[in-house]
């Protein structure tokens, strides 16, 4: 007796995975445009949570969670840029209006 044949019908579809997609921008993000790591954030976020819900294939969680963790990595390296950059812009601003002063 052979086993009953499932139907294709009979599976979910599931969403295909975008871990590859989301691990290049989360790369890209820290090398080239930081930008592109909040973008690889929350595109992870979305997708690992339809790979939990049973949305999406699960064979992608590893990148996707890998292309994630870059992405928070770079977005918090995108900021401190940004907080640095500005400290430094201020201070380059205030030192010349200081040292007029103290003459």
């Amino acid at each position: 007796m052979h086993p009953p044949v499932s139907s294709p019908s009979s599976q979910p579809t599931l969403m295909p995975h975008r871990g590859g997609t989301i691990l290049v921008l989360g790369i890209l993000g820290i090398v080239i445009c930081a930008p592109l790591a909040i973008v690889a954030w929350v595109m992870g976020q979305g997708d690992l949570g339809k790979i939990r819900a049973g949305m999406m294939d699960p064979a992608g969680q590893g990148s996707t969670q890998a292309g994630m963790i870059l992405g928070i990595v770079g977005t918090i390296l995108f900021i401190l840029s940004i907080v640095v950059g500005g400290l430094l812009l201020a201070a380059g601003l205030l030192l010349p209006a200081v040292a007029r002063s103290a003459q």
